[in-house]
């Protein structure tokens, strides 16, 4: 059986391989990523593999999910933005993947800088967004129908986005550690997925508890009145 790995056990292995200073802001970039790439597939799974999906969401609750679909989009886009910012901003140090070239080895500096690039290119579209539209909410955009509009944004671009993202820890984490993280194995059991079963069963209930409803053959239990 394997060792289970406490958070503070998994930072400090980071530092005994990166050092303080880079393994320190590795571990926190890692469960940055981790949790941006958690947030992204429970979206998926709501709103991103099937019609039905879709479907049963707006069968169940259309007003709430629509709330969680938009909130959830653009908190992962500023998650993307956060995580491509600038080093500093107000004088003070921000978390970001561009801190990430002046603490590694001179040997992979330029492919991370080079990555780097790449991500901070695959995110212009989400600070367009944070500026003026999440963030800011720009007049000219909302009250003149000739403003520039938002940049593109879609499921292929945040995707793209995070795997810019994982490129670079796994390019540090492979040159310091000779291992690489799966970022797509991070979720476990009590996600989306599992709400979407319980609606599903709920739903199916409700419809054969109307039935009986309607041809007066209810159940005691189909009439209670109850106290969520």
């Amino acid at each position: 059986m394997g060792r289970y790995l406490t958070a503070d056990n998994v930072k400090q292995a980071h530092i005994e391989k990166l050092g303080d200073n880079l393994g320190s802001l590795f571990n926190e970039l890692e469960n940055e990523v981790a949790s941006l790439c958690m947030k992204w597939e429970e979206y998926v799974e709501l709103f991103g593999k099937t019609p039905s999906r879709i479907g049963l969401l707006n069968q169940s609750a259309p007003v709430f999910f629509k709330i969680v679909q938009d909130s959830l989009w653009e908190d992962i886009l500023l998650h993307l933005a956060r995580l491509t910012d600038s080093p500093k901003s107000a004088g003070k140090d921000n978390l970001t993947l561009r801190f990430l070239p002046n603490l590694v080895d001179v040997k992979i500096r330029g492919t991370i800088t080079n990555q780097i690039t790449d991500a901070e290119e695959k995110t212009n579209f989400c600070r367009d967004w944070r500026n003026r539209h999440i963030a800011h909410r720009d007049l000219k955009l909302v009250i003149d129908k000739h403003a520039e509009p938002l940049k593109p944004a879609s499921r292929a671009k945040v995707k793209d986005a995070l795997d810019s993202f994982t490129k670079i820890l796994n390019t540090i984490s492979e040159y310091y550690m000779k291992s690489t993280i799966a970022f797509d194995s991070i979720i476990g059991s009590g996600g989306a997925e599992e709400l979407l079963y319980v609606l599903d069963d709920g739903i199916k209930v409700d419809v054969e508890r109307r039935k009986r409803i309607e041809a007066g053959k209810y159940l005691p239990e189909d009439l209670v009145d109850r106290n969520l």
